[in-house]
């Protein structure tokens, strides 16, 4: 269960695995990995973009959630997120699409070496409640990469889809109730 910053921490999480994984190698400091639309990437050489949340059907939960003796809460809204990795290179025009492909290759490997993240992994609500957040790499076509990337006059980047979830969103709504203290049963002939 988490907070409405879990969506926050989702990303702040992801982007503490990569910058302790990228770096030294293939990107010289962690300041230069962060999250970023393609478009606004600044000086970044990789930038992490959250470009969509959905609910997350498969996960979704009907149950109330006992909270003391006298309330129930209403379940969580259980949302995948959804991220769009892009490399960037300083290097010289003759090698700067080999960077970009080591780039997004050492960041394909990070995320697949660590699909799943808990513990010491996440940070804020997600690690006080000892959640887990699954990252899978998302097959978009390039057709799809095509048509999400309208960033005005930004030129195409190569580019890597992956869904981070499922994430739970707590609701605030709770409703009190009464337990039952005495049973009457009757039978009638």
């Amino acid at each position: 269960m988490g907070d409405y910053t879990v969506i926050a921490d989702v990303g702040a999480s992801l982007l503490k695995l990569l910058r302790e994984q990228m770096t030294p190698d293939p990107i010289p400091q962690p300041e230069l990995i962060g999250l970023a639309s393609p478009a606004d990437k600044g000086d970044l050489y990789l930038s992490l973009y959250l470009y969509s949340i959905k609910e997350s059907g498969d996960n979704r939960q009907t149950r109330m959630i006992a909270r003391g003796t006298g309330e129930i809460q209403y379940p969580p809204e259980t949302v995948d997120l959804y991220y769009l990795l892009t490399a960037y290179s300083a290097a010289e025009l003759q090698s700067r699409v080999m960077d970009e492909h080591r780039i997004l290759g050492r960041a394909i490997q990070v995320l697949y070496d660590n699909s799943i993240l808990r513990g010491s992994s996440l940070v804020g609500t997600l690690a006080d409640q000892g959640e887990e957040v699954r990252i899978v790499m998302d097959a978009l076509s390039g057709e799809a990469l095509t048509r999400m990337w309208n960033f005005g006059d930004v030129p195409y980047r190569l580019s890597v889809g992956y869904v981070a979830g499922p994430v739970n969103i707590d609701s605030t709504r709770i409703k009190t109730t009464k337990r039952v203290t005495e049973r009457d049963f009757r039978i009638q002939g």
